[in-house]
């Protein structure tokens, strides 16, 4: 189970540097994290359709006969209406959106964990140590990371077979 600062001190452990015990304290690094950990995990969270930040919502129209997107999504895979703003028009009472959503460092799974703490550290590098080479290394690292935490995430997924397909219905 990961808290913001167990992640922050990670990535600092990546840059050779000392972890924090708050991101409230007075030091650059602490600093960083306050600033940067929000719109960085949320940036990382919305680049892909991580299946453990995936959740489907059923929407009922408002007042203004709009249906209003919940604040804790970052991102729309699938929705059944058009999309202006924070609000989706559609003539249905009632739609469904599937969509990425904010999760809580505690529930990251363990391959997530590692990317957020490269990336975090790749935000951090030229701000606090200012090393060109360590940043290149640490873009180098998390690519291959990136690849392979998609690769277990969409391994982790059920798979669903091929339903009513007439080649293959024919076939046997």
């Amino acid at each position: 189970m990961n808290t913001k600062i167990d992640l922050c001190s990670m990535a600092l452990l990546k840059l050779g540097e000392s972890p924090i015990q708050s991101l409230l304290d007075d030091t650059p690094a602490a600093q960083l994290g306050r600033t940067l950990f929000d719109p960085v995990i949320d940036a990382l969270l919305a680049s892909h359709p991580w299946h453990f930040a995936t959740k489907n919502f059923e929407l009922t129209k408002n007042n203004d006969g709009d249906f209003l997107l919940p604040t804790e999504i970052l991102r729309v895979l699938k929705c059944s209406g058009e999309i202006i703003g924070n609000n989706v028009i559609s003539p249905a009472e009632t739609i469904s959106v599937t969509a990425i959503v904010r999760v809580a460092p505690e529930l990251f799974p363990s391959y997530f964990v590692s990317l957020a703490a490269t990336k975090l550290a790749m935000e951090f590098c030229i701000p606090l140590i200012g090393e060109q080479n360590v940043f290149r290394m640490l873009a180098a690292l998390y690519e291959t990371e990136l690849q392979s935490a998609k690769f277990i995430d969409s391994a982790s997924a059920p798979t669903i077979g091929i339903q009513n397909f007439s080649l293959i219905n024919t076939r046997f």
